[in-house]
């Protein structure tokens, strides 16, 4: 999945800043992207299976909607995300839970 939302955003004009994951499972990507992309992040985000919080919707809504109607130098502008994806922790033996198979 790391690796599909990962080009998805690099796809859509963004670019990584870092990439973390934790043995819980706890996936964290840090990514910029002019706000011209906006819709198109938005979209590959919501393309790749990720699922975001209610608040998260309301935010890129928000954003989306600021960079249409905004001023034009607006667009031009970087936007920096800190995406928290969480996954299935990986078992004690290193090898995907079984129920997620």
């Amino acid at each position: 999945m790391v690796k599909n939302v990962t080009g998805a955003i690099l796809g859509s004009g963004g670019w990584m800043l870092s990439r973390s994951a934790t043995d819980t499972g706890l996936i964290d990507l840090l990514f910029e992207f002019e706000r011209r992309s906006c819709l198109e992040v938005y979209s590959v985000l919501i393309a790749s299976g990720v699922e975001l919080s209610r608040e998260a919707h309301l935010q890129f809504t928000e954003l989306c909607q600021c960079t249409k109607f905004g001023q034009k130098g607006c667009r031009e502008e970087i936007v920096s995300v800190d995406l928290e994806i969480q996954t299935s922790p990986l078992a004690e033996n290193g090898n995907v839970p079984a129920i997620c198979q």
